[in-house]
């Protein structure tokens, strides 16, 4: 499978090498290109050409490209799994807009708060024959320790997730499990949404500071 993985944080690294690790074509994209720290990091993992995992997953994972062009990276994408930040949720879907094609499937990991919601109105008619979905967490517990090594401190056994609209969640489902047979279906993204822990927790800890 042709995956476009849409972050090169902790999470996204973690996700990326275990996803090359499987098998799959991988493309690692970073959207904070303006920082040089960022850009460092993935010349990093060109020249590697791939990323070392230790812990929970152990391997190497290869990356087939490992860039700063959002088009570049989702183009012929069969799936595209978005690990950033809510806040970056925004920036990410206008910057794959243009690039997408039909058939293509899109998943937040995790989607926070209704951000399947936000993604898919902003991607409009552009995303017209896109599945979009989103999981309650990310399936990774992960922390780097280098541009090209990550320590996978676990790996989930149950997630759930949910596609917008609710139907799409079996197809989007079926796609997922090829790579994590652990994910399951939520009734939609109200569910999914509303059991991120940081719906409640983050807002908490806000108002007591």
């Amino acid at each position: 499978m042709k995956i476009a993985v849409m972050g090169a944080g902790h999470g996204g690294k973690a996700m990326a090498a275990h996803l090359g690790l499987m098998g799959h074509e991988v493309r690692l994209y970073n959207y904070k290109e303006r920082e040089p720290e960022f850009k460092v990091d993935l010349e990093e993992v060109r020249k590697r050409g791939g990323i070392e995992l230790e812990g929970a997953v152990e391997g190497f994972g290869p990356i087939a490209l490992a860039t700063t062009d959002a088009g570049e990276a989702v183009r012929g994408a069969d799936l595209i799994m978005v690990v950033v930040p809510a806040h970056a949720h925004k920036y990410i879907a206008r910057s794959v807009a243009p690039h997408l094609q039909p058939g293509q499937k899109i998943l937040l990991n995790p989607g926070r708060t209704f951000g399947a919601i936000e993604f898919r109105r902003i991607l409009g008619e552009r995303g017209e024959g896109v599945i979009v979905g989103e999981a309650e967490t990310l399936v990774y517990a992960a922390r780097g320790l280098s541009p090209t090594r990550v320590r996978v401190l676990g790996v989930k056994k149950e997630v759930k997730l949910a596609a917008l609209p609710a139907p799409d969640t079996g197809e989007l489902l079926d796609t997922i499990r090829q790579l994590y047979p652990q994910f399951d279906g939520a009734r939609d993204v109200l569910e999914t949404s509303l059991t991120n822990i940081g719906a409640v927790f983050h807002p908490t800890i806000t108002l007591m500071n």
